[in-house]
């Protein structure tokens, strides 16, 4: 049987779960858990409660503070040139925006992500990645060939994504089928102009666009670009399609969380132009993911590294003497204990608006909290288990990454997809994605803080109703919701000249920066370049 066989046999078994009034109704009824991200340590702090004296001290001559991919990377780094005298407090949620979950059930785990779920290829530049890949047997031979050699057990297999458009699903996310021409001649524009940007270079000899974006070209004339949005730049190209303008937004609110019209425009060329990875054993801009999202990553890292996590969350990093101190603190069922860690240097490895709370004095780092801080995009992670598939319309089958044109909402992935080959899995893990870019921030934070678990299981699950209507709900067994307050930076104008980011990137003393934050926005490539510079740094 092949796989579009598979799919459409496997969609029809939703049928026999109920009947159309009586799955709108189950909306309401799926059970969930919620799980608010750093809320319990945050409002604790925000309470004004006091942390109780440390009940002990450690010791250690690197202290990693966080544990994302920017803390890991690092830790990574330490342990590659033989250093073995570091830890790590992991913060409120170890592995950060890379963490996952799993779930128990009596068909066996099945593992989902709780944030990032796929890495591109390295380009050429970005060697640190693909050092990483390598050290870790990902990438198993010529790591910095052009064209290197992939595990293939973690290249995307297809089919990898569709969208929803019209009623009818198609292949990929650009809508194509039964649009106008002269939009489907913008479309090829546009494409066609990313290629000539991703080849470009600078007055100083760099590519404009590449990974880590501390390698891209520091030319004025490009740099003009941090100056505008996305929207305002393809308005004054003269780009009109709205297929190809709703498709330039989905993908800003897919990788920043925000929208076109308010992310800058060389953010979201960089988006285009700075993937061009290459494999020997897949086709150009192929994709790296695991049923974990980057969770099994983040786990192979934290276990090649060795390095020794703490549980807890930094309250207070300060100078004392030749020592870094790290007031931590860890609470369970709303009692908190303390210890303190004190080391010769202290890797800061969390976002800026955490760091410029619990480092003292960041002000003396050039770093200004009011004005320097980025503005944060709220994220939602909804992990349906499904007992079933549910039934599928005609046209694309059931892809790995599955899109409907609308918005909030970002689609759903399906965490099985890279273990179906033939046979249909007993369950299976939908991955729905929001985005809430259609309010400001603030306004999404307070709303996701009163909303009710029915609300958020609704909100979650309104792309998979567009898809499935009454039949997708019978199918799920339960669901777990992640919320991020603060996910991601996003990358707004002007974030490219951010001061305080530039002074922190800069920092080399017994306080050092790391996060993707340093970049302005969160990807893998960004986070585990300042880890990795960081620990050079610690070790120097």
């Amino acid at each position: 049987m092949d796989r579009r066989s598979f799919i459409r046999t496997a969609g029809a078994a939703g049928l026999a779960a109920g009947a159309g009034a009586l799955g709108f109704a189950r909306w309401q009824e799926i059970p969930s858990t919620l799980d608010y991200v750093g809320r319990a340590e945050g409002h604790y702090l925000r309470d004004r409660h006091a942390v109780p004296p440390p009940s002990r001290i450690i010791d250690t001559d690197v202290a990693i503070l966080g544990s994302g991919i920017a803390g890991l990377s690092a830790a990574w780094k330490l342990a590659r040139a033989g250093h073995k005298d570091f830890l790590m407090v992991d913060g409120p949620q170890p592995d950060g925006n890379a963490a996952g979950g799993r779930f128990h059930t009596d068909a066996g785990e099945l593992a989902y992500p709780t944030g990032a779920h796929y890495l591109p290829l390295p380009s050429p530049e970005s060697t640190h990645v693909r050092e990483i890949l390598a050290d870790l047997g990902i990438i198993q031979r010529d790591p910095f060939a052009e064209q290197p050699t992939y595990d293939e057990r973690f290249i995307l297999h297809g089919p990898e994504e569709r969208l929803l458009f019209n009623g009818a699903w198609q292949d990929g996310f650009l809508p194509t089928d039964g649009v106008a021409a002269w939009e489907l001649a913008e479309h090829k524009r546009f494409f066609a102009e990313v290629e000539r940007l991703r080849a470009l270079r600078g007055a100083d000899g760099r590519r404009i666009f590449v990974f880590p974006t501390a390698m891209s070209s520091e030319d004025p004339a490009w740099q003009r670009l941090d100056g505008i949005t996305l929207k305002q730049w393809l308005d004054r190209e003269g780009y009109r399609a709205p297929t190809l303008h709703w498709y330039l937004n989905y993908c800003c609110r897919d990788d920043y969380g925000t929208r076109y019209d308010k992310v800058s425009a060389w953010a979201g060329l960089h988006y285009y132009c700075s993937r061009w990875g290459k494999a020997a054993n897949a086709g150009n801009g192929a994709w790296l993911t695991w049923p974990g999202g980057l969770a099994p990553l983040a786990r192979a890292m934290a276990t090649r590294s060795g390095v020794k996590r703490h549980a807890g969350t930094v309250v207070k990093v300060k100078r004392n003497g030749n020592k870094v101190e790290a007031l931590c603190f860890t609470l369970e069922n709303g009692v908190a204990r303390s210890y303190l860690v004190r080391a010769r240097k202290a890797i800061v490895a969390m976002p800026l608006y955490v760091a410029s709370r619990v480092v003292e004095d960041m002000a003396g780092y050039g770093f200004d909290a009011r004005r320097d801080t980025p503005a944060y995009a709220p994220w939602i992670v909804a992990n349906f288990l499904m007992k079933d598939f549910p039934r599928e319309l005609p046209h694309a089958p059931l892809s790995w990454d599955n899109v409907v044109y609308q918005e909030p909402g970002l689609g759903y992935v399906v965490s099985t997809h890279q273990d179906i080959r033939v046979a249909p899995p007993a369950k299976t893990v939908f991955s729905a994605y929001l985005a809430l870019s259609d309010r400001t921030p603030a306004d999404a934070r307070k709303w996701m803080m009163r909303a009710s678990p029915d609300e958020l299981v609704e909100a979650a699950g309104r792309d998979l109703k567009t898809a499935y209507g009454w039949t997708f709900a019978p199918c799920v067994e339960r669901v777990e919701i992640t919320l991020r307050g603060h996910a991601m930076a996003a990358p707004m104008p002007g974030f490219r000249s951010n001061a305080g980011a530039r002074a922190l990137r800069e920092a080399d003393g017994p306080i050092l920066f790391a996060h993707a934050d340093l970049s302005g926005f969160s990807v893998f490539e960004e986070a585990a370049w300042w880890g990795i510079l960081a620990a050079g740094r610690a070790l120097a």
